[in-house]
C-alpha cells in the first residue's frame, strides 16, 4: 500500500480505538503474560523469515554529522537494495550521495555481497554469520531485560501490547549484543494479532565500552528507533529507522551521527541460492 494511503487509513482508524465502546472492550480483555508473549514472538519468527525471502525493497538512508552544539556539519546519503537469504538480511549499495557507484565500487560491492550471500547460505537462520559476532534471539534479549508497565495501545490502527524494558545490570551476558543490553532502556510494541515486534525504541542510559573502552565508547543518550509494518497483508518488513549515535573512538575523537532510514518500493523477489553459486546470478534477478 502506498505510504500516503497508509497515513490516510491510519488517520481514519486511530480515532476508533478511543471510541467509548471499543475502548471498554479493549480494556476488559486481559493482557497476556509478557514472557509467554515473547515466546510466541520467537516462535513466529521462522514464519516471518520465510515470508521475507519473497521480497526485496529499497532502503534510503540520510546520514548527518553533528557537532557538539547539535548543528549539522555534513549530510550524505546511501541507497541500498535489501533482500533476504536463509533468514539473513543482505544489503547491496547502489547509490552514494545520489550518484550511482563507479565501476570499481560496483566490483567491490559485488564481491562484498557475494561473501555475505555465501555466509548466509551456510549459516542457519537465527544465527549470526561468521565474523559478525554472536547472534542474540528476541527471546534471549528479553530475558536479559526487565519488562515493565504492560498496556494495550492502538498503533497504526492495530492493537498492540506495549511494555517498557530496562537492561538488567546483573544479567550474565556474553558478546557485544548481550553486553549492550545492560545499558539500554526503552519501549517495545508487539502487534497483538501477528505476534511480531512492530516498533522498538531504546536509549543508552550509560556509556557502553567496546573493547574495554580502548577501541570506542558509545555515549550515554545514543538512541535507536526501529519500525516494521505489514506489507501486502502477508509479511512484516522494516518501514523506517532513526538512529542517533555519539561514539568516542580511541578515547580521543568523538563522532556524532544521526541516520534516518526510509523504506519503500517493496517488490516480490525470490531466487534459490546454493553454496558457491555465482552471486551475479542472484543480483541480476533483483527487480
Amino acid at each position: 500500500m502506498h505510504a500516503r494511503h497508509v497515513l490516510l487509513l491510519s488517520a481514519f482508524l486511530l480515532p476508533l480505538a478511543t471510541h467509548p465502546v471499543l475502548a471498554q472492550q479493549s480494556a476488559a480483555k486481559p493482557l497476556p503474560d509478557l514472557h509467554q508473549l515473547m515466546r510466541e514472538v520467537q516462535q513466529h519468527q521462522k514464519q516471518v523469515d520465510e515470508a521475507r525471502e519473497n521480497y526485496t525493497y529499497t532502503s534510503f538512508q540520510t546520514i548527518e554529522e553533528i557537532d557538539a552544539s547539535g548543528q549539522v556539519t555534513k549530510t550524505g546519503s546511501r541507497e541500498y537494495e535489501i533482500f533476504y537469504v536463509n533468514g539473513h538480511q543482505i544489503g547491496r549499495l547502489v547509490k552514494k550521495d545520489g550518484k550511482p557507484l563507479s565501476e570499481e565500487e560496483l566490483r567491490r560491492q559485488t564481491l562484498d555481497v557475494g561473501q555475505k550471500v555465501n555466509d548466509a547460505v551456510n549459516t542457519p537462520a537465527g544465527q549470526a554469520p561468521a565474523g559478525s559476532g554472536k547472534a542474540i534471539s528476541i527471546r534471549h534479549l528479553i530475558d536479559l531485560m526487565d519488562m515493565r508497565n504492560p498496556r494495550r495501545e492502538s498503533y497504526r490502527g492495530r492493537a498492540a501490547i506495549v511494555f517498557d524494558v530496562v537492561g538488567r545490570k546483573d544479567a550474565d551476558t556474553h558478546g557485544i549484543a548481550e553486553d549492550a543490553s545492560k545499558k539500554l532502556k526503552g519501549t517495545v510494541w508487539i502487534d497483538e494479532t501477528d505476534r511480531v515486534i512492530s516498533r522498538m525504541e531504546v536509549t543508552f542510559i550509560d556509556n557502553f565500552h567496546l573493547g574495554g573502552g580502548a577501541m570506542a565508547n558509545i555515549e550515554k543518550g545514543s538512541s535507536i528507533r526501529l519500525d516494521q509494518g505489514l506489507v501486502n497483508g502477508e509479511v512484516w518488513l522494516p518501514t523506517a529507522a532513526d538512529v542517533t549515535m555519539v561514539v568516542r573512538v580511541f578515547m580521543v575523537k568523538e563522532t556524532r551521527q544521526h541516520t534516518v532510514e526510509h523504506v519503500s518500493d517493496y517488490k516480490r523477489f525470490h531466487v534459490d541460492v546454493e553454496p558457491g553459486k555465482d552471486v551475479k546470478t542472484i543480483l541480476d534477478k533483483l527487480p
